[in-house]
């Protein structure tokens, strides 16, 4: 009988991001099952990251659970976001989610899109993101 092998981590947390998430979270004004976490297409380079706060977690939905905090992966984002580190970022003038992302092939001048190829699936033939 064959061995499953075990399913990789979608995304993981740097410590100083899972403790913003738990410190926001903590601040909802509503029950918070998690963040959600996903991309879709917009900006100049094709592709945005999008964050939110859900109440209930979906049946397709990839749950990540890292440092203390569930993160909700998007079904359809799974293949984009796969190897990501989220990471919080304090500068002189900004604090930010910084994604670590190895499928990221490029990214806009002003920083709020990238341009994300998938990642391949063993067997499977992905092609680019890239939204015109």
């Amino acid at each position: 009988m064959a061995t499953a092998r075990p399913k990789p981590q979608v995304m993981r947390l740097s410590e100083a991001a899972a403790s913003r998430i738990k410190e926001l979270m903590a601040k909802s004004d509503r029950p918070v099952a998690g963040l959600r976490v996903g991309v879709k297409n917009g900006g100049c380079a094709g592709m945005e990251y999008t964050m939110e706060y859900v109440e209930s977690i979906g049946p397709k939905d990839e749950v990540v659970e890292d440092k203390g905090v569930k993160l909700v992966v998007d079904p359809k984002a799974v293949l984009f976001l796969l190897g990501t580190e989220m990471d919080w970022k304090v500068g002189k003038l900004s604090s930010q989610f910084v994604f670590n992302n190895p499928n990221q092939t490029s990214a806009c001048g002003c920083g709020e899109s990238v341009l994300l190829t998938p990642a391949k699936a063993e067997g499977a033939n992905s092609g680019s993101a890239e939204a015109h």
